[in-house]
């Protein structure tokens, strides 16, 4: 039996192209998770890979939607394999139920880990060379130095309360410990 596997990482986004593709590739049941892809525990998936059996093939769109890294993606094939059942990705035109799918999606797998090691290389390249320019990356800070100042000593002299501070201040309690 083909089964599909569809997921998408918000609930603004729209599963509906998925769906059309996966039932197009003969998709006799469909899984669908509304989660991002980073998430450890995928309840569609996990019970689909829970009911595979042997001959049946897993169907997504892109492999993305399967897994986010190279090792997530390599670990969910090979449960898909270890239960007799093969992969298909419809964008990369891969399917493992063959030896030339197999080496095919080790390929594609590699080149993919390989250009998200180089975005998070260049993105490192850039912003070093953004400091070392004088630029301070990351989100402002929520209260000046005069204001965290001012937080200090309502809570040592005045005694008030963190929520009360935080409150006056339009901040988290939590910024407030911090400050």
């Amino acid at each position: 039996m083909i089964l599909g596997y569809a997921r998408v990482s918000t609930s603004e986004q729209n599963l509906d192209g998925q769906r059309e593709a996966l039932e197009k590739a003969g998709a006799g049941r469909l899984y669908a998770d509304t989660i991002t892809g980073t998430a450890r525990q995928r309840p569609e998936l996990n019970r689909l890979l829970d009911q595979l059996r042997p001959g049946d093939v897993v169907v997504v769109t892109k492999y993305d939607r399967l897994a986010r890294s190279l090792k997530d993606l390599l670990e969910i094939v090979e449960i898909i394999e270890s239960k007799g059942a093969g992969f298909r990705s419809l964008a990369e035109d891969i399917d493992t139920t063959t030896p030339a799918g197999r080496l095919v999606f080790h390929v594609f797998a590699s080149i993919a880990e390989f250009e998200r090691g180089r975005i998070a290389e260049r993105t490192r390249e850039g912003l070093e060379a953004a400091r070392k320019r004088g630029r301070v990356g990351g989100r402002p800070p929520a209260l000046s130095p005069s204001q965290r100042a001012e937080a200090r000593r309502m809570r040592d002299e005045e005694g008030r309360p963190m929520g009360e501070i935080a409150a006056l201040f339009r901040v988290s309690a939590k910024t407030i410990r911090r400050a």
